[in-house]
Parts: structure tokens; C-alpha cells; sequence
């Protein structure tokens, strides 16, 4: 009996999310050669399987890497997005498909054309958010259609927390995937559809008037906006709706708190001469405030209580210590903070983290009867792998397979929104406890 080929899988990236996928292939007999800057870590995670293979390779290697990229049938990229086009181009020079768990860039997009004359897909977005997000909200969507039904109104919210018992910090939050990504993300605006009217916040708003969301099993979250949640009205294909907003869950504290430290500038990425400096010293330069009684400083400055969450949170991270600065050089008070939060919130060892997820549709049916749909996830991390790590790595995972098998054959730069990708990726994720549950109930007309 002649032996298929072994299909062979080049996986760039030996990060925080990585090991559900190496998991996942190797089960299914694929050949992955993991390639990572630390080859301890890509070690660690492949733990001496068959046919798995760990190489030492940083992004500056480019001949190396043209070379891994020539010997496998495809690539996924786990690198920082700024690497992922790079990638694109020599998977398309040497015709190899690619998959990825990042927001497509306009500069991947700008490679569709020569990626169908390739003949490859370029797979993004099929991740945890982006990626289940994008298909469980395309299934309801376009089910509604195909009944001749109208979307009026879609919210999208997703958030990574520490699970209930491991969220008592002043901040409630702790980091299962990269910390510097989420303080990164505090500072971006937002901008959404609501009854018609756009709203836009600029990033210094961002965390104020959160929306408050009772999620069963857990509690009442809050909901800040996610960046630009417009252009999903043209790429849900929902042109019909009045209201489109994509946002972040949070527990309650992390709004308020991070509201005050950007307002005092404490998330800012310009470098300043910190030589000298304790961490008390270096909040009072940046804040324009005294260090003495600083505490009181702020709470005046900001008009908030000097006994509240907000101070409360900047205390508990160091921000008001005497203890001086590590720094040789200049540094942006960006770094001070995700520092700071890397050194006090990273998620224990023992401790599980969570993926809480929810879609809340308003359709119009044909008969002209409306309904609000609730679709939620909630998912928890195991003794084997955060949940960040199984609902971010799974669906690219299922993705890569089905490229493989020949179940995906359309070429160019996709995200997962269609039926013939999302539904098989949907069911197999669901046969690993990996599912939405709807809540549907009438409401009054319009």
C-alpha cells in the first residue's frame, strides 16, 4: 500500500499561545519544525516527539529563513505582525500557503492579487479575536440572512482575564498573553456605530463610561470600545444594522484605573531622563506633580478619591515607591508600567485564566417580529494549557489541517468568514469543548 507524504508545517514563533497547535499537529501525523529566537522554549513544547524538530532562528536570518520556508508545505506565522508580510512574500515566491492568527495589515491585503497568481492562501485572523469572534458572528449572521431577516444591531465583545479566584489584585486583571500588547492596546481610540450615529473616543477617553454587561457564571463585567469597529459593517456584510461596536471585557477596577494613569500620562511612550530617579519621582515628573504627598497631588489633579481604586491600583503596582528606577538609559513611562505589571500580574503557574466571549444580535425576522440573540462563550485555562493558548491556537491549528487536506482550496488573502472555512472549524472546535451557547428572546417593535 503506497504511503501518503507526510505534510510538513513550519511554525515561526515558540510563544505564550504556540503549544495547542504543535499539540494538535502532531496528533494528526504532520511533520512540524518549530523555529523560535529561544530554542529552549520550541524544546520545551515539542519534548522530544517524533516528528517535531526545534531550530534556533531569529528574524534577522532571512536566508534561513527563505530556506525553511522552501522545505514545508506551509507556514504559520506566530511572530509580532510587523514580521507577518515578509513572511507573506517569500511564501508566495516559492508558492507555500501561509497562516496567521493576526489583523490583516493593509499591506497584506495589498498582497491578494499575487497570492492568487501564486496559487496560495494567505489565512488571517483565525485566532481567538480575531478569528472565533469573526466566525460564530458571520454564522448568525448570515443564517439570518438566508432567512431574509435584518441585522439591527451587533455588539462583539471578547476578553483574556484571570479566572474569578485569580483576580484579586486592585487591578483585577492579570497577563496570560503579551503584557507590553495589552498596555499597548490602552492607548488606542475608538470609533463605532450607535443608532445610526458614529462615535468616536479619543484615546485619553477610551476607558471612561464603560458599558456594564451581568455575564451568567461570572459577574457584572465592564466594556471599553475596541478601536475601529466601522469597517465590520462592510466586512460582516451587515450594511442593513444601526449600531456596530466591537469591544474588550473587563472586571470592575480596570477602567477607572487605567483612566487615571493615562491621564497622568504614566502610558505615554516618549523616553525621559530617569537617571536617578525612585519610581515616586518619576510618576511626579511625568504627571507635572509634586512627589511630596503625591498621592494627594493626584487625587486633587484628577478629582478622584485619595483612598479610591485608581490610587489604590497605582500603590499596589509601585508607582508611588521609593525605590529607584533599574533604568541606565532614557525611558518612556510605557515601559515603567508594563514593567511594573509584568514583574506583579502575570498569571501564577497554578492559577487558570479565562476567555469570556459574547455576541448580542437585534434582528428584524421577515414577519417583521425582532429578537435579541445572546451568543457566549466561557471558557477556562486547564492544567495543560492556558485558555488564551487553546482558544487563539485551536482554530489556526483546525485551519492549517484543512489547507492541508485540500478542504480550503480558494487562493489569495482571506480572513475567516466563510462558510466553507468557518462552519467545519466551528464543529471541530465544538468536539473540544469549544462553543458558543445562544439565549434568544422576543422584544417589543421598534
Amino acid at each position: 500500500m503506497k504511503q501518503e507524504k507526510m505534510s510538513k508545517v513550519l511554525i515561526l514563533g515558540a510563544g505564550m499561545v504556540v503549544k495547542p497547535m504543535v499539540d494538535y499537529l502532531l496528533e494528526k501525523g504532520v511533520q512540524v519544525t518549530l523555529a523560535s529566537r529561544t530554542k529552549s522554549k520550541a524544546d520545551a513544547i515539542i519534548n522530544g516527539r517524533d516528528n517535531a524538530e526545534a531550530i534556533a532562528w531569529t528574524v534577522d536570518q532571512a536566508e534561513e529563513l527563505e530556506a525553511m520556508i522552501q522545505a514545508n508545505d506551509l507556514t504559520v506565522s506566530l511572530l509580532p505582525y510587523t514580521f507577518h508580510v515578509t513572511v507573506a512574500e517569500l511564501c508566495i515566491k516559492h508558492g507555500k500557503n501561509m497562516v496567521t492568527t493576526s489583523y490583516v495589515s493593509e499591506q497584506m491585503k495589498a498582497l491578494d492579487e499575487q497570492a492568487k497568481d501564486a496559487g496560495i492562501i494567505i489565512l488571517n485572523e483565525i485566532g481567538l479575536d480575531p478569528g472565533i469572534d469573526h466566525m460564530t458572528a458571520q454564522q448568525i449572521i448570515d443564517n439570518a440572512h438566508d432567512r431574509d431577516a435584518k441585522i439591527e444591531e451587533f455588539y462583539s465583545i471578547c476578553g483574556a482575564l484571570p479566572a474569578p479566584e485569580a483576580s484579586q489584585n486592585p487591578l483585577r486583571y492579570k497577563f496570560s498573553w503579551s503584557p507590553k500588547g495589552v498596555v499597548m492596546a490602552s492607548n488606542n481610540g475608538a470609533k463605532f456605530l450607535k443608532d445610526g450615529i458614529v462615535q468616536e473616543l479619543d484615546t485619553i477617553d477610551l476607558f471612561k463610561n464603560p458599558i456594564q454587561e451581568n455575564f451568567p457564571e461570572l459577574e457584572t463585567l465592564e466594556i471599553y470600545p475596541n478601536r475601529d469597529s466601522l469597517s465590520y459593517v462592510d466586512i460582516y456584510n451587515i450594511p442593513e444594522t444601526k449600531t456596530m461596536y466591537r469591544g474588550t471585557f473587563r472586571y470592575k477596577n480596570w477602567c477607572e484605573s487605567l483612566d487615571s494613569i493615562k491621564a497622568l500620562g504614566m502610558t505615554g511612550y516618549d523616553k525621559v531622563d530617569a537617571s536617578g530617579l525612585s519610581y515616586k519621582e518619576f510618576t511626579a515628573k511625568i504627571s507635572g506633580l509634586a512627589s511630596e504627598n503625591i498621592k494627594a497631588a493626584i487625587a486633587n489633579e484628577l478629582n478622584i478619591e485619595e483612598a479610591g481604586t485608581a490610587i489604590n491600583a497605582m500603590e499596589w503596582l509601585g508607582l508611588f515607591d521609593d525605590k529607584q528606577l533599574p533604568y541606565e538609559e532614557e525611558v518612556s513611562p510605557f515601559d515603567v508600567l508594563s514593567d511594573l505589571m509584568i514583574e506583579k500580574m502575570m498569571l501564577g503557574d497554578d492559577e487558570r485564566d479565562m476567555v469570556a466571549m459574547q455576541h448580542t444580535f437585534v434582528i428584524e425576522e421577515a414577519d417583521g417580529t425582532r429578537k435579541e440573540v445572546k451568543s457566549r462563550l466561557l471558557d477556562f485555562g486547564n492544567e495543560e494549557d492556558t485558555s488564551i493558548a487553546r482558544t487563539v491556537a485551536l482554530p489556526a491549528a483546525i485551519g492549517v489541517e484543512m489547507i492541508l487536506n485540500g478542504q480550503i482550496n480558494i487562493n489569495g488573502v482571506h480572513i475567516p468568514i466563510r462558510k466553507e472555512i468557518y462552519e467545519p472549524v466551528l464543529t471541530q472546535l465544538e468536539t473540544m469543548g469549544i462553543g458558543m451557547k445562544e439565549e434568544v428572546r422576543e422584544i417589543s417593535q421598534a
